[in-house]
């Protein structure tokens, strides 16, 4: 197959985190969070090159020591949505990488990804007429909010899964999706392929490939990390 490539969004000021310092560079066992992320893409083999989309006004990125990542490509084109960013990447990259080339967008801010996972994952799909994701099936009872934080009913949850990434495309394919879908509904890189009419592929992802988005994320990550022998 052709050589895939991983596009890691990293624009995001991570407001939620409680913190002047953009989420993507927090502590997380004496290094960057994101320093984390892109050491897991680069033991994935099958990855060609590493591109990261940061803020053009980044004040953070040059204050880290980045060798040993010599597949790692810094853009800084991020762009005021995740969404952006990766658009505004992806049509970077088709400057100069074919429209079919298999892509993978990938969280900074998931430092415990499986680069086992990823190479699975790369494998399974390289004839994929559409691409996938990883995502785990929801096992939690789902509520649905009324008034005053009152329960109105338990949603059914067969069926149900919770996203993750990486999440594997054709350039052209999603760089279309994005440019012409392009909406506060479009939440992931499925989702704007979904919206053009196509049906991604659930691949089983791991319930460590956690997202850091609120301050105890970053412990659960270090326990992570940590087992891990990291």
């Amino acid at each position: 197959m052709m050589g895939a490539i991983a596009l890691v969004p990293a624009a995001g000021s991570g407001s939620r985190m409680a913190s002047d310092t953009p989420k993507q560079y927090l502590d997380l066992l004496g290094k960057p969070l994101i320093w984390h992320t892109l050491n897991a893409l680069h033991q994935v083999a099958a990855l060609e090159r590493i591109f990261i989309v940061i803020s053009p006004e980044d004040e953070w990125w040059d204050g880290y020591d980045w060798d040993g990542f010599g597949r790692l490509v810094v853009m800084r084109c991020g762009g005021d949505s995740r969404a952006e960013s990766v658009l505004n990447g992806l049509q970077a990259l088709s400057l100069f990488t074919p429209s079919d080339a298999w892509v993978l967008v990938h969280d900074a801010a998931r430092p415990c990804v499986d680069p086992a996972q990823v190479d699975g994952m790369i494998a399974t799909l390289a004839d994929d007429p559409v691409g996938g994701i990883l995502a785990v099936p929801v096992a939690d009872t789902l509520k649905r909010e009324g008034n005053d934080a009152r329960i109105t009913e338990t949603a059914p949850r067969a069926g149900l899964w919770q996203a993750q990434t990486p999440q594997m495309f054709r350039l052209a394919m999603l760089a279309g999706a994005l440019e012409t879908g392009m909406g506060p509904d479009i939440t992931d890189e499925a989702s704007a392929l979904e919206k053009q009419g196509a049906q991604p592929q659930l691949l089983m992802g791991s319930p460590w490939n956690l997202k850091v988005t609120y301050p105890h994320d970053l412990q659960l990550a270090s326990l992570i990390l940590a087992a891990r022998g990291e």
